[in-house]
């Protein structure tokens, strides 16, 4: 029922991940083979498989099931290679969003680096099932995302604050064209587009009601999912973003491989905190632009969708009910918050619904990576037999 999809809103659902097998793997050891292990994890949730001695094709073939806590959660599937003298090797990475999950199908993923911005040699089969409660995770994804317990430290990197440099331009530069445009109409530039915008102003103004803002926000989203929907996307292309990360990939192999010998890295440990914050707010900055131009232009259905309901819902709100009542009630709710629960973490929903839509760099991130078209060894062996 209803009632019973309320309770316990961090029990959202269920998923049972199958690792069955790996192909084409790197060699880790002189000897020209690895050993293989398989680390599945969920949002504080690890688990892993046994390691398959001295083989580039592992078969594991083991099941993982792991609770639902926030169907926006994403499932990191990385493989190492056992080292007894010292820590696993890295070998590949996929990182699935939940909501992306085909239901039963088993499906190889192209294994990607570390920083999940570029291939590595190999392939990983998985077959992957979620339930979940639609009620609970829309309810959840109003509360603040759950953090990791085990982040990698943040670096500096030349590339990396120029990266999110250019990230948050691109969020002022659409507000500056946008604010031209406008401008644009005022100066009579073009007279029709001016005539019309004088009109529609005019109209907007002698009839605007407050209930037209949600409605107003509503608008570009269904315009976008028409466009889609009829072939015709209008989502700009991330092919800039990867080639970012790409050069961002390049220029941390670099700072390694040159620290010593140009001494640049010791001049940066100098004021690595005031560089980490720069880094982390430019980054922040630029994510929140991204993921609201993301929720507009349906980068995650759910999301989008949950804010069309949440907007429709504000739209009948704000008509029905006087603004001063409703002032009153989030009022109300802000003072009392703690009175009724002391633990309570104060929160802003619109921002957790953001954290929850990914920026365009999680997009690139995620997104599976086209396979090698050529046989592999498997297929190789059954369509020869002999």
């Amino acid at each position: 029922s209803l009632w019973r999809s309320l309770h316990n809103l961090k029990d959202v659902g269920v998923v049972q991940v199958k690792v069955i097998r790996a192909e084409g793997l790197m060699a880790a050891d002189v000897t020209g083979k690895s050993d293989p292990f398989c680390v599945v994890e969920l949002s504080n949730d690890r688990l892993q498989t046994h390691t398959v001695y001295k083989n580039l094709n592992p078969e594991w073939n083991k099941v993982f099931t792991f609770n639902v806590k926030d169907v926006h959660s994403v499932l990191e599937v990385s493989v190492y290679d056992e080292d007894r003298d010292r820590s696993a090797d890295f070998l590949g990475k996929v990182a699935i969003p939940l909501l992306n999950i085909q239901n039963g199908e088993r499906k190889a993923y192209a294994l990607k680096s570390k920083e999940l911005t570029g291939p590595t040699k190999g392939v990983i089969f998985l077959e992957i099932d979620v339930i979940f409660n639609a009620v609970k995770a829309g309810l959840r994804t109003l509360i603040p995302i759950e953090q990791k317990y085990i982040e990698e430290e943040p670096r500096v990197s030349k590339q990396l604050l120029l990266r999110n440099f250019n990230r948050v331009r691109r969020c002022i530069m659409f507000l500056i064209n946008t604010g031209c445009y406008i401008n644009s109409c005022f100066e009579w530039d073009s007279p029709q587009r001016s005539i019309c915008a004088f009109l529609l102003f005019v109209i907007l103004v002698w009839n605007f009601e407050l209930y037209m803002i949600p409605l107003a926000l509503m608008l570009p989203l269904a315009w976008n999912y028409i466009l889609i929907a009829s072939g015709k996307d209008t989502r700009q292309d991330v092919q800039a973003m990867e080639d970012l990360l790409d050069d961002e990939d390049e220029d941390f192999d670099k700072d390694d491989k040159d620290s010593e010998r140009k001494g640049f890295m010791n001049k940066i440990y100098a004021i690595q905190d005031v560089c980490i914050s720069v880094q982390n707010a430019l980054d922040e900055v630029a994510s929140y632009g991204e993921r609201i131009k993301n929720t507009f232009n349906w980068t995650v259905p759910f999301l989008s969708w949950l804010a069309i309901v949440a907007l429709g819902l504000a739209t009948t709100i704000v008509y029905f009910i006087p603004l001063r009542y409703i002032v009153l009630a989030w009022g109300v709710n802000k003072f009392t918050k703690k009175l009724r629960d002391p633990y309570t973490i104060d929160n802003n929903e619109l921002l957790d619904f953001l954290s929850r839509m990914p920026s365009d760099v999680q997009v690139v991130q995620y997104r599976e990576l086209k396979l090698d078209p050529s046989p592999s060894p498997n297929k190789r062996k059954k369509n020869n037999p002999g």
